[in-house]
């Protein structure tokens, strides 16, 4: 029985659900990356880099080849890009509306 399209939606959502996750994939939408790499911009231990790259590879969302003796990622669907930039819009949007929020809130207690 096929998987209904929203139950493939929410995992994979919960595929991106870690900050660690999320990092990796933006620092390789800009360019790929070796491990060593990705180990020095993002601040987590190297076994815990090693099982969020497993479940970014498993996701189909990055792909890894040996180059001169290192393991480097890609990206392996570039729209990932368009999906955090989407995020990152949506967040912004959200944080606005909230501080037009909280603005109006003070204003009332003031009254």
């Amino acid at each position: 029985m096929p998987v209904p399209l929203y139950q493939a939606k929410a995992d994979f959502f919960r595929t991106l659900g870690h900050p660690a996750r999320i990092r990796v994939l933006e620092l390789l939408t800009e360019r790929d990356h070796a491990v060593h790499e990705l180990l020095a911009a993002i601040d987590i231990e190297a076994s815990n880099l090693s099982q969020q790259l497993a479940v970014l590879r498993r996701a189909g969302l990055v792909v890894q080849r040996r180059e001169a003796g290192e393991v480097v990622y890609s990206v392996s669907v570039p729209e990932v890009k368009d999906l955090l930039l989407a995020g990152r819009a949506i967040l912004r949007k959200v944080a606005e509306e909230q501080g037009a929020l909280g603005r109006e809130l003070r204003k009332g207690a003031r009254r």
